[in-house]
């Protein structure tokens, strides 16, 4: 099936390999990525000892210009992926799930340089958005389970998420497009590649986006830039470097609760800088009445609010998510010997960020009864990790390890407006001069990992085994601490996490595959999150006592590909011991420090079947269909002030988590006219942990036509038109973005875009 547009990325740059090794060399992956023009657009695992599936280059450039591969992913097998914008790309509300394990539970890398959990306050890594353009990736790689051994992450619990840029080709060519459409957003990309006959080669690139908000006032904009390159060393040595930068600013939707959805409709939002003075009334009133805590300085605002505001909460001034990030890496390819590879690179990362919230529980200096709050981020990470890979007789043996120095600070600050009728900020700028610091804590974090892997290839049937072990030791101070945030050493180590699979073909296309892996995750270093974001006096309590997450991932499961037909059925079983729920004290905005508690197990049982045919004249058809049944196995029991109360949450299904997925998409591609139309449908999910309150199930579709005009050149000039949720459903996208409570109506979703639609020019020289 050849579904495409295209690509911005020129075809001479795909890179879109299908791995048959179960482990490989993490270093040397991406070198590996052959060229292959007329790859399948998704890969089912063949030859894996567990559930594994690719999407190559093809798959994002059918989608609107700039989205997100998370997003792309979405259409797999037991992938719940959620986002407030039609591009995926807005991270306050990109949330990725995968059998039930939240994003902080999975891992993710790309070209194995590890990103940490990509949450909103990641302090460890970065969102995959902010690392690379999309038009440079080449293949994303979705293991349902534990993932593999080699991925350098301590959080992959649930999954693992690999991304592989392309690899420069030894040609001079340029690959341009710019893109406009709903909300005014604009978007440009260009790339100019290099290559020497000496086999030197690179790439470097550029993208800008700016657009409006689909609802309220504000904007959402990037700027990035990447480059990559390749230096042969002699026949059996390659040098390889990739570098990137990016700025991001973007102004936030309003959280919602279902009752705010119900009073205001999905279209309410917070004030925006052009509603400063409605703003600064209901901080006034809110004032007025003692609900924020603020002294009052204007009696005459009274106490009743305005139709249709009921609290101060409705509706806040503005809010920003700010981030800039540099990437480096630097890696060595050596041949080793006959079947021999030796690997290894070593990376660096820095990032500047601030998250900022008009608050009206903080007055400004000037007598404005709100300020800015923001949670400041600045991450210095630095890390190495190197492979060694060969054949002896019929196994293939890998060995390698990962260690990496993470320096994090993050802050909480407040800063003022200038006067009642001038703001004197604007949330997309980076704040300075604060009036106050609440809290700055800095976490110094080392990581060391290991992992050694054989595939023993006894013909039809192929057997894995290995395992990885790693240790992980945080240390936490305060540069400043005025409400007692915890502070201390944390150490996890776990030496010995094993891994075995069995992969056999029975010929004409058909294989069993089958796996066990048991993984520990690590204990998150911040502040706004995991252990460190109690109190002094509950971290005190929980640190010699507290244990890690860890799972048990048992899975099997058919394959079957004919070429016209590309099939797999799975299973899986997870016991998933100590889980660890962060429990919010207060609205998101107050910042109050959070409850931590282990829940005990937690049971996911669930079936994944996807199907990929190619249809005669140019269609292609692509469906798969998940159940998950993921519950906690034990009841909370929480004592406080001499107090126990139980929260039944036994046998409760986990928060966001839909029991059924189904996906389906038709697609058309001749040497002309290409297209593409997908459902994606979900049952309903509970964002609390007593079940009590649940957004209901949605089916969304896209679709994508085009148009391309063959003039001789490396590639023809395209004209694509996409329309993201194309019916204009109304519908709740992201739940627990102010995390997840017990019982109740909670602030805490986001309204997914309605009908936009993106119109594409593309071409290559």
């Amino acid at each position: 099936m050849r579904i495409v547009a295209v690509l911005l990325a020129s075809t001479s740059l795909i890179a879109a390999p299908a791995f048959a090794a179960e482990e490989v060399a993490p270093a040397a992956e991406a070198a590996m990525a052959a060229d292959s023009a007329n790859a399948e657009i998704v890969v089912l695992g063949s030859g894996q000892t567990r559930q594994v599936q690719e999407l190559s280059t093809q798959e994002l450039t059918i989608l609107a210009s700039g989205t997100s591969p998370l997003k792309a992913i979405e259409k797999l097998p037991s992938v719940n992926f959620q986002s407030a914008d039609a591009f995926g790309n807005y991270e306050w509300s990109t949330r990725v799930t995968i059998r039930g394990f939240s994003q902080n539970q999975l891992g993710f890398n790309l070209d194995g340089i590890p990103l940490g959990d990509m949450s909103y306050g990641n302090a460890n890594g970065l969102h995959i958005s902010r690392a690379i353009s999309p038009e440079n990736i080449g293949v994303t790689r979705v293991s349902q389970g534990s993932g593999s051994i080699a991925a350098q992450s301590t959080n992959n619990l649930g999954g693992t998420l690999e991304f592989f840029s392309v690899d420069p080709k030894d040609v001079l060519g340029a690959d341009v497009s710019a893109s406009y459409g709903s909300a005014e957003t604009y978007r440009g990309f260009a790339r100019v590649a290099l290559g020497t006959a000496e086999g030197a080669r690179g790439y470097a690139s550029v993208q800008y986006q700016d657009g409006k908000k689909w609802k309220g006032d504000g904007k959402q904009r990037t700027f990035m830039a990447n480059a990559k390159a390749v230096l042969p060393l002699g026949e059996t040595v390659d040098l390889d470097g990739y570098i990137s930068y990016s700025d991001r600013a973007e102004q936030d939707y309003q959280d919602l609760s279902l009752e705010m959805i119900d009073r205001l409709g999905y279209d309410w939002d917070n004030f925006g800088p052009s509603r400063y003075a409605e703003a600064i009334n209901i901080a006034d009133i809110a004032a007025n009445t003692g609900y924020s805590g603020v002294t009052p300085t204007n009696p005459a605002a009274g106490t009743t609010y305005p139709s249709p505001f009921v609290i101060a909460d409705d509706a806040y001034y503005d809010a920003s998510g700010l981030r800039k990030d540099t990437l480096a890496a630097l890696g060595l390819t050596i041949q080793t010997g006959d079947t021999g590879k030796f690997a290894i690179k070593g990376y660096y990362h820095e990032n500047d960020g601030q998250g900022t919230w008009g608050t009206p529980y903080l007055a400004s200096p000037s007598g404005v009864p709100m300020s800015i709050r923001t949670t400041e981020y600045d991450i210095k990470r630095k890390g190495v990790f190197a492979s060694w890979t060969g054949e002896l007789g019929f196994n293939k043996l890998l060995v390698g390890g990962w260690y990496e120095k993470n320096d994090f600070i993050q802050s909480r600050r407040f800063y003022g407006y200038e006067s009642r009728t001038n703001p004197g900020r604007d949330h997309l700028d980076f704040q300075r001069n604060p009036f106050f610091t609440q809290w700055s804590i800095a976490f110094e974090t080392d990581t060391l990992q290991y992992y050694v892997s054989d595939d023993i290839d006894l013909g039809d049937l192929k057997v894995n085994l290995g395992w990885k072990g790693y240790s992980v030791d945080t240390n936490a101070f305060a540069l400043v601490n005025t409400n007692s945030r915890a502070t201390g050493d944390l150490k996890v180590e776990d030496w010995f996490q094993p891994h075995v699979g069995l992969n056999y073909k029975f010929g004409n296309g058909l294989e069993a595959f089958a796996g066990f892996t048991q993984v520990t995750r690590a204990y998150q270093a911040s502040t706004t999150s995991g252990p460190f974001s109690s109190t002094q006096a509950g971290f005190d309590a929980i640190k010699n006592t507290i244990k890690p997450e860890s799972s048990d991932t048992y899975e099997a499961g058919l394959r079957y590909n004919t070429g016209i037909v590309n099939a797999s059925l799975a299973g899986y079983y997870v016991d998933f011991r100590d889980r660890l729920l962060v429990i919010p004290t207060s609205l998101g905005i107050v910042g109050a420090t959070n409850a931590l508690q282990n829940v005990g197990s937690v049971r996911a049982l669930g079936i994944e079947a996807a199907v990929d045919v190619k249809l005669p004249g140019g269609f292609g058809a692509f469906a798969s269909y998940s159940y998950n049944d993921t519950t906690y196995r034990d009841d909370v029991v929480i004592t406080a002030g001499g107090v126990t109360t139980i929260r039944p949450t036994k046998g409760k299904t986990v928060v966001d988590t839909p029991k059924h997925l189904l996906r389906g998409e038709l697609s058309y591609d001749s040497d002309t006219v290409f297209g593409r139309v997908g459902v994606n449908w979900m049952s309903k999910r509970y964002f609390t942990y007593l079940n009590d309150k649940s957004v209901p199930g949605r089916a969304l579709v896209d679709a994508t036509i085009g148009y391309r005009v063959d003039i001789g050149q490396r590639q023809p000039i395209e004209l694509q038109i996409n329309a993201v949720n194309l019916f204009d459903k109304r519908y709740v996208a992201t739940i627990g973005s102010n995390g997840f409570g017990f019982s109740g109506d909670n602030q805490t979703l986001l309204a997914g875009a309605p009908r936009q639609v993106f119109v594409t020019l593309k071409a290559g020289f």
